[in-house]
């Protein structure tokens, strides 16, 4: 097998064209490639807008052809061998638990169970069914569910997003992630794309097709189960007490494979009771910010705006102010909305969310203050939980209720006054916005921010800092704001219990949580050996 690299071609060409550069770049003709697969695919805007692939090619004398192009652009290629989970053995008498069904416990339980270990999947809130159901009520009517919402049930909080897959690392168990997403129903895409999305509605189908793969291969799958509390004998696990549909049980436990999310501060509360130790780490808040994608496509793509060849543009940004803060987008949601993502009564959270087809009219991103345990007082462990209810109690008292958010077009946010009316851009936002001054429910220090860095990023991306550009608040749930330490083996203090995921302060993402919830499983196997 040969790679080649950095095959450029415009938006539209088909596979006969990426064929026959591929033939071009090894010097020989179309009929001697064997095969031809795509290994990755992605879009560069910087300068003319172009597909760019790397290729895995197979010819009958592929040394000749090595020997005659000479480019760095083409090598040897052997594909990385497959991901291989602890060998199968006996379960054990008392099973091991995972607690949350997001991507780190779901990954942690497949593991898991294919080693045979028949474990228990205890998640508070409901089936993705069910779950979809209780969040589109409460966007249309504000009723919360504090059991079943856009934190809270199968998926995690992932489940309403845009189901981004990329990660800064390399694992050789994410390839199993998307591989196994992909056998459950999501798009075959998510192999090859640089920037892999699953998408909100393929990502509600994956989890059903993975729950049925846990359930046959052993796994004891409980909904609407929360863990509450901890039973610990000469420093390790010996025990936990769950809260069922039908009052509280104790559960023995030897092995907890502990994966929250970063919405669960009643099990942050609890733990600290317990003495687990926990400390506070940075994190970021800020606002969601709304332009038109059509916009954007024209900022990035220019004349190739609205090619069906090119997907919804996207963009990551960031700058570095005197002040010493950093303000960045995150999860950008191309094509998508604003979400009310609140888990607890009288207090408001937003989140975006997009579908595969990234084909609404408006992108989302959150725009991000760093905030350290310096700003909150990180005298308690849970400080920054504190601060994280602070803003979102605020941004609800000046929504008025009802989970109403506030909002602000961005001209009105620099000159520090209320806003009365969208401009071009309409908020997306359920169950909907009260146009008011930011200025009143945000810190100084991020509001501050906030108004020094748009125009810095509006010279980056060409109408990011437009004036009917929509601000809403509060985006405060964008990594957790506690780390439970763990050792060298994936164990807190306390032994037996394995912090895991983007709750526990280990992961940034989808793809990233479901790969420690797969490195969590593994430590339990072979401490059960």
């Amino acid at each position: 097998m040969l790679k080649i690299e950095n095959i450029k071609l415009p938006p539209g060409a088909d596979m006969a064209a990426l064929a026959a550069e591929a033939a071009r770049l090894l010097r020989v003709r179309e009929k001697d490639l064997l095969s031809l697969r795509v290994l990755r695919r992605s879009v560069d805007a910087r300068e003319e807008v172009r597909l760019v692939y790397t290729v895995e090619v197979s010819l009958r004398d592929e040394s000749a052809a090595l020997r005659r192009v000479r480019s760095r652009r083409v090598s040897p290629y052997t594909p990385p061998a497959p991901y291989a989970p602890p060998a199968a053995r006996p379960a054990p008498e008392v099973p091991p638990v995972v607690v949350g069904a997001g991507p780190g416990g779901l990954f942690a339980a497949l593991v898991l169970a294919l080693a045979g270990q028949r474990p228990i999947l205890l998640e508070r809130g409901r089936s993705v069914e069910r779950r979809k159901a209780d969040v589109e009520r409460f966007w249309a009517t504000g009723e919360l569910d504090l059991t079943s919402n856009v934190q809270f049930g199968e998926g995690g909080a992932g489940a309403f997003s845009d189901g981004k897959l990329n990660t800064g690392t390399k694992d050789p168990r994410h390839r199993f992630i998307l591989e196994t997403l992909v056998s459950c129903g999501a798009p075959e895409d998510i192999l090859i794309d640089a920037k892999p999305h699953v998408g909100t509605d393929y990502l509600h189908t994956a989890l059903v097709d993975l729950r049925r793969r846990l359930l046959e291969l052993g796994a004891d799958i409980r909904f609407e189960h929360r863990l509450a509390d901890l039973e610990v004998t000469g420093g390790a696990l010996a025990g936990i007490t769950v809260e069922g549909p039908e009052g509280s049980y104790a559960l023995p436990c030897r092995h907890l494979v502990l994966c929250p999310g970063h919405s669960a501060r009643d099990t942050f509360e609890m733990l600290h009771r317990r003495g687990v130790p926990l400390e506070p780490k940075p994190f970021a808040v800020g606002v969601r910010i709304e332009h038109r994608q059509a916009d954007c496509d024209a900022a990035q793509y220019k004349q190739y705006a609205g090619h069906p060849g090119l997907p919804a543009s996207t963009y990551k940004l960031s700058c570095h102010l005197p002040s010493g803060r950093s303000a960045f987008s995150f999860c950008v949601c191309p094509g998508g909305e604003v979400v009310a993502a609140a888990s607890e009564t009288g207090r408001v959270v937003t989140n975006g969310m997009s579908e595969f087809a990234r084909d609404r009219e408006n992108i989302n991103g959150a725009l991000l203050v760093n905030v350290t345990p310096e700003d909150f007082g990180g005298g308690s462990p849970l400080a920054g939980i504190a601060f994280q209810r602070r803003l979102e109690e605020a941004a609800y008292a000046l929504g008025g209720g009802g989970y109403r958010a506030p909002a602000q077009r961005v001209e009105d946010f620099l000159a520090r006054r209320p806003s009365a009316m969208p401009g071009r851009v309409r908020p997306s936002y359920r169950p909907g916005v009260t146009w008011a001054n930011l200025w009143d429910c945000l810190p100084p220090f991020v509001t501050e921010t906030l108004a020094e860095a748009l125009p810095l990023l509006g010279q980056k991306l060409r109408g990011y800092d437009h004036p009917d550009a929509v601000l809403t608040a509060v985006e405060s749930r964008s990594s957790s704001p506690v780390r439970i330490p763990r050792d060298e083996d994936g164990q807190s203090a306390v032994r037996g219990l394995f912090p895991c995921g983007e709750g526990a302060g280990y992961a940034g993402g989808i793809l990233s949580a479901a790969a420690d919830g797969m490195r969590c499983a593994e430590q339990v196997c072979r401490g059960s050996m």
